[in-house]
């Protein structure tokens, strides 16, 4: 291994977090390796008062970063893999995936137990379109209204008493050391949670064979091949922040189940199937499950999205 490593993470939180649970284990793994951050600022970081589904785009948190890969100024990026858009610039390749953390969505409140105690007309937030369809789904009487900015942030507005609730990815705030934050975890079948939600992606240049050979252990083929077919739903649907998708692999016996939704933004249409494969089919699985809810309805709520949006 190299004698430094510089790695491109945003600067929030946790970010910054997560991008140094990778340096301390390179650090350990290779004592004579000196690992730096390089924080950089993404879009999708400055723009923090209109919803994600408006901004447009794919990639809004890691472009940036990706720059500084391919000009050299990092040898790495760390990301969110719920970030990483499907389609990656040529010479770069998400290589290395950790082990993943629970990737359900976590319920927040200081003063309610559970999405069923809060009263009819009460203010839970979010910006997540996935999330606001599958809420709307489950309580259609609850006020829904977006919620953007850091972890920090989202917990400040709730303790204010702007929301009676708050939806987060519960793997935010186990990494931060918050867990006493959860009020309670959503299940999949209740709600599914975004592509890759509670993973982490390594991002290299694809000529880096060193670095790529040097971070192997990192790597962790059962959550790899799980996001695997989440990522092919979510290619196989062209899906960004803009469009409510929802996907959770697991692997059992060297058999993948996938589960997947497409739903209409106001959570009155909800497409949901589940199906399994051999693992060494698990991006195929992805494509026929896309399809197969592609054929049951999932196109027109796509076209009815995608043509909002444009309008």
């Amino acid at each position: 291994m190299r004698d430094k490593i510089k790695i491109g993470t945003r600067a929030s939180l946790l970010a910054v977090t997560q991008s140094t649970w990778v340096k301390d284990r390179i650090e350990a793994q290779y004592p004579g390796t000196t690992v730096e951050l390089v924080r950089i600022t993404t879009k999708g970081d400055k723009i923090l008062d209109v919803p994600l589904a408006k901004v447009g785009g794919k990639g809004l948190f890691v472009k940036e970063i990706e720059d500084a890969l391919l000009d050299g100024r990092v040898d790495l990026a760390v990301h969110s893999m719920k970030d990483v858009p499907t389609e990656l610039p040529a010479p770069l390749h998400v290589a290395v995936i950790p082990e993943r953390e629970v990737p359900v969505d976590a319920f927040i409140s200081t003063r309610y137990g559970a999405l069923d105690e809060l009263p009819a007309g009460a203010v839970i937030g979010t910006s997540s379109l996935r999330r606001k369809a599958q809420l709307t789904a489950l309580r259609p009487d609850l006020s829904i209204r977006d919620l953007r900015g850091n972890l920090d942030t989202r917990l400040r507005k709730l303790e204010e008493g702007q929301y009676d609730a708050i939806i987060l990815a519960a793997a935010g705030l186990n990494r931060l050391g918050m867990q006493e934050r959860i009020t309670t975890l959503f299940t999949p079948a209740q709600m599914l949670p975004a592509i890759g939600q509670g993973s982490l992606g390594i991002e290299l240049r694809r000529d880096d064979a060193e670095l790529l050979a040097g971070l192997q252990f990192l790597h962790h083929p059962a959550t790899a091949t799980a996001v695997a077919a989440e990522r092919a739903f979510l290619f196989r649907l062209e899906g960004g922040c803009q469009v409510p998708i929802g996907a959770h692999a697991t692997l059992a016996d060297n058999t993948v189940t996938l589960a997947g939704l497409i739903a209409s933004v106001d959570g009155r249409e909800i497409l949901k199937e589940e199906m399994s494969a051999p693992a060494e089919e698990a991006a195929d699985l992805g494509t026929r499950l896309a399809d197969v809810l592609l054929e049951r309805g999932g196109r027109a709520i796509l076209d009815a999205v995608y043509q909002a949006e444009n309008q």
